[in-house]
């Protein structure tokens, strides 16, 4: 295949290849475009650059958009986000005004619009479920917090979301056909993905131990190790460039890290995993305000998440993370639905059980909550044949897609409360 129908198939898989994705994809830029241009316009709290971090929700955006976070972290975002602030105020005319933060937020509103269609792709082409059903999964998931909070935010779960629901989607292309993961792509997927945030280079290689053959013989191991060396040779090589091969510098920073983000609140660590990081990045809970400052006289008002207050949005979790269970033991022995349940288990492990940045892992969905739609795609696969399954099932999720539209958009409206007060 030569490199012009390389990039063309590769545009495909990115973009909308057809009518109804164009379609679908066009209906989300309206929607979340009509969420992100107000508060762009009118509102400061996208960038204002006398607010260090943490104005909502511990997003980062100052921090995220000039230099691309904490190398530690994010080692490679900061060459990402050059191109987006350079953009912003090429627009703008060099003004970081409400022009620089709409093209901001307008860049997240693609990002999460494309990932919308990246889901609906995986559901039709690799679950190959009916596209009514695939409709409603797509609407469940849009609402999600996480989808509604990135799609004017400018940070990196807001391109790690895209950028992982990508892969898995064309991981799950290449091991359906029993196809073989290239060293370009590889490398291409550990250097934005880890590059990103680099605890999720591993869900690179999560899909590429399920390669058909790999451990059939020295040879095919031996292939596979230098095609996954390659790729990790490519990320640590840029990783270190960037800070200098200085090694100690990035241990000590990386143990600061963990130390300064891992230690639980006063709250009830199994509040902390139920309300914030399996419900929070869908179903908001309540809000509350704090007083910062950044250190040279400027003071404003932070917004964070609270636990759950009444029995229904625990019902609700529970009922969410029980259906992904369920899909998760009637499918397992497929295994892009182990794919996912260990995408999902490797940030429960991180959050839930060494309980880095617990305290705010609501903000964290961008990093596995498409494992949510995906797996109720599966669950309502198995069911294809059931009818009397089927039907519960779409009731159940009907059920919660209203409730879940509902709850959310009168949080929303709290949230623009808190901006019509502190950040006009």
């Amino acid at each position: 295949m030569n490199l012009p129908a390389k990039f063309f198939n590769a545009l495909k898989l990115v973009f909308p290849s057809d009518r109804t994705q164009w379609v679908i994809f066009v209906c989300f830029l309206v929607f979340y475009g009509a969420l992100a241009t107000p508060i762009a316009l009118n509102y400061r709290i996208i960038f204002d650059n006398r607010i260090p971090w943490d104005a909502y929700f511990s997003f980062d955006n100052r921090a995220i958009v000039m230099t691309g976070g904490g190398f530690e972290r994010h080692p490679l975002a900061n060459y990402f986000f050059n191109w987006i602030r350079e953009l912003a105020l090429f627009i703008s005319g060099g003004q970081m005004d409400a022009t620089f933060r709409l093209v901001l937020a307008w860049c997240s509103v693609v990002a999460v619009s494309l990932n919308l269609v990246q889901i609906f792709k995986y559901l039709r082409d690799i679950i190959e479920i009916p596209r009514t059903l695939a409709y409603l999964i797509l609407v469940f998931f849009s609402l999600f917090s996480t989808n509604l909070l990135l799609s004017f935010t400018p940070e990196t779960y807001t391109y790690s979301l895209f950028f992982l629901t990508s892969f898995n989607y064309y991981a799950a292309l290449k091991l359906k056909s029993s196809g073989r993961f290239s060293t370009t792509a590889l490398t291409l997927a550990t250097v934005s993905i880890g590059g990103l945030t680099v605890t999720n280079a591993t869900k690179v290689f999560i899909p590429f131990f399920y390669e058909k053959h790999l451990f059939k013989s020295l040879k095919s191991m031996g292939n596979g190790l230098v095609r996954a060396a390659t790729a990790v040779s490519v990320f640590v090589l840029l990783f270190l460039y960037r800070m200098n091969f200085d090694y100690a510098l990035i241990v000590s920073k990386t143990a600061e890290q963990y130390e300064k983000f891992s230690k639980p609140k006063v709250t009830p660590i199994w509040d902390m995993i139920v309300s914030w990081l399996l419900g929070g990045n869908v179903l908001f809970s309540g809000f509350l305000t704090r007083d910062y400052h950044n250190k040279k006289g400027f003071n404003y008002k932070a917004l964070f998440m609270d636990v759950y207050t009444s029995w229904v949005p625990y019902f609700f979790v529970a009922l969410l993370f029980g259906i992904l269970i369920w899909s998760a033991v009637k499918n397992w022995r497929n295994h892009l639905v182990q794919i996912l349940v260990f995408v999902f288990a490797f940030d429960f492990l991180i959050h839930g059980v060494l309980k880095f940045g617990l305290h705010t892992s609501y903000i964290y969905g961008g990093h596995f909550v498409m494992v949510y739609p995906l797996a109720i795609g599966w669950l309502l696969y198995a069911y294809r044949a059931k009818t009397k399954w089927l039907t519960g099932l779409v009731l159940t999720l009907s059920v919660m897609t209203l409730y879940l539209a509902l709850n959310n958009a009168v949080r929303m409206q709290e949230f623009f409360e808190f901006l019509n007060r502190y950040y006009r």
